[in-house]
C-alpha cells in the first residue's frame, strides 16, 4: 500500500472555524506562555488572508503583531504570530488568556482570521468536560503500545542520537501518567530522567525526556541502542508507559518499506507562502515523507554523505516541460529544505500560494510536477 503525504487547503467562511486544536502540556504552561500551530494551517488560513505588508514583515523579520479577539467574551487583545520553521507560535497575552479562561489540558480552541483581526473561541462546555487536573488515561495492558513509529534517517544518526516523538502522543500516553511533580519538574526544566526497559531483551537504561516545543526527544543511551540493536531506516519502534517505567520494543520481522510506483507521484503539497518567497528560496519537505519516498532509494554511502553534511547535490526534472535542474536537498531535523534552482522554477512556473506540486524519486533523480489549472 502506498503512502501519500497530502496537504489541503479549505475556503474560510464567515461562520467557519478552519482551524481547531485540543490544547496541549505546553500550550497551557503559563511558565513559557505560547501556542503553538501546524505551520500548513496558519499559511493556508491566516497568512493568506494578511495584508501585503504584514507578510513581508512576516517573512523579514520572522513574526507580525496583530489584533485579537476572544470571541467568547469580547475582549480584544494585541498578539503577536511568530515562525519557528516547521511551526509557529501565538505570542504576546497568551499567558493572560490561559490564564483568564482557565485553559488546560485537552480543551479546544477554535480560530479564524476576519475582516484583519485574528477571532479565537474555546467553547464553555469543553471547560466544563475537562478535569482540573490531570487527564483521565485508560489503563495499559501488557499487549498494547499506544506509540508507534517508522524510524527515519535522524532517529539512527549515532552521531547525533536522539529520537523525536510527537508532543501529542507523549503528552496523551506517556506524561499523562506522570505524577503533577514530575510534569512540573518537565515544565520547568524542559527535561527528566526516566527508567526504560528494552522489551525484547530485557535491559535496562536511565534516559532522558527532552521538551523541545512541538515534539520531545528521547536521549541518553538512544546511541547505545541503535548499535545493539542494529536499528535503521524503515524498522517500527513501538512504546508504552507502564509501572513508572518507558518500555519499548523493535519487532525485527517489521523492516518493511512500501516503494511508489513509477507513475506514481508519494508526495503531494499545497504550496505555502514560504514555499513561493523568491527572496528566501526553499521548497519545504516533510521529514517522514523524503525519507520514506526519496532516501529510501539511496545507497547507503549517499545516506551516510547526507547525514554527515547535512545537505546533497540531487539531480531534478521539472516532468511538466522536460528542463533538468542541478539541485541540492537539505536536511533540516523534522524537515528537509530543496534549494539551488527553486527560486529560478517559481519564477519560471509562476508558482503561488495553493498551487500543488507532485514529486517522486525515479532512477536516481527528483521528478517533479505542478499541473496547471
Amino acid at each position: 500500500m502506498k503512502r501519500a503525504t497530502y496537504y489541503s487547503c479549505v475556503a474560510q467562511m464567515q461562520d467557519h472555524w478552519p482551524i481547531k486544536k485540543a490544547l496541549t502540556l505546553s500550550d497551557v504552561d503559563i511558565t513559557h506562555p505560547f501556542l503553538t500551530l501546524s505551520r500548513q494551517q496558519v499559511e493556508n488560513h491566516i497568512v493568506l488572508h494578511m495584508t501585503t505588508e504584514q507578510q513581508e514583515h512576516l517573512r523579514a523579520q520572522g513574526q507580525v503583531d496583530f489584533n485579537a479577539r476572544d470571541d467568547d467574551t469580547g475582549e480584544m487583545y494585541v498578539m503577536k504570530l511568530k515562525w519557528r520553521g516547521c511551526y509557529y507560535n501565538l505570542i504576546g497575552k497568551w499567558g493572560r488568556v490561559v490564564r483568564g479562561k482557565g485553559l488546560d489540558v485537552g480543551q479546544e480552541i477554535k480560530i479564524r482570521w476576519e475582516n484583519g483581526c485574528l477571532h479565537f473561541s474555546v467553547p464553555q462546555q469543553q471547560i466544563v468536560a475537562v478535569p482540573p487536573i490531570r487527564m483521565v488515561a485508560a489503563p495499559v495492558v501488557q499487549d498494547h503500545w499506544p506509540i508507534k513509529k517508522i524510524l527515519t534517517l535522524s532517529d539512527v544518526d549515532t552521531n547525533h542520537p536522539f529520537l523525536p516523538l510527537p508532543r501529542r502522543l507523549v503528552e496523551d500516553h506517556i506524561l499523562v501518567h506522570w505524577t503533577p511533580q514530575q510534569q512540573e519538574q518537565l515544565r520547568k526544566e524542559e527535561h527528566v530522567n526516566v527508567n526504560a526497559r528494552d522489551y525484547d531483551t530485557g535491559e535496562d537504561y536511565i534516559m532522558k525526556f527532552k521538551w523541545r516545543g512541538n515534539y520531545y526527544n528521547l536521549i541518553g543511551k538512544w546511541g547505545t541502542i541503535i548499535r545493539q540493536k542494529g536499528l535503521g531506516v524503515g524498522k517500527e519502534i513501538r512504546l508504552r508507559w507502564a509501572n513508572e517505567c518507558l518500555f519499548f520494543s523493535v519487532p525485527q520481522e517489521r523492516y518493511v518499506a512500501t516503494a511508489s510506483g513509477m507513475d506514481n507521484w508519494p508526495i503531494k503539497k499545497a504550496l505555502t507562502l514560504s514555499d513561493v518567497d523568491t527572496n528566501h528560496p526553499f521548497l519545504t519537505l516533510p521529514g517522514k515523507a523524503v525519507e520514506d519516498h526519496i532516501l529510501f532509494y539511496w545507497s547507503q554511502q549517499a545516506r551516510e554523505q547526507l547525514r554527515n553534511d547535512h545537505q546533497m547535490n540531487i539531480n531534478a526534472r521539472d516532468d511538466d516541460n522536460g528542463d533538468a535542474y542541478l539541485m541540492k536537498l537539505r536536511w533540516r531535523g523534522s524537515y528537509y529544505n530543496l534549494i539551488g534552482k527553486w527560486g529560478k522554477i517559481i519564477r519560471g512556473k509562476k508558482l503561488q500560494v495553493g498551487m500543488e506540486i507532485k514529486l517522486r524519486w525515479d532512477n536516481g533523480c527528483l521528478f517533479f510536477s505542478v499541473p496547471q489549472l
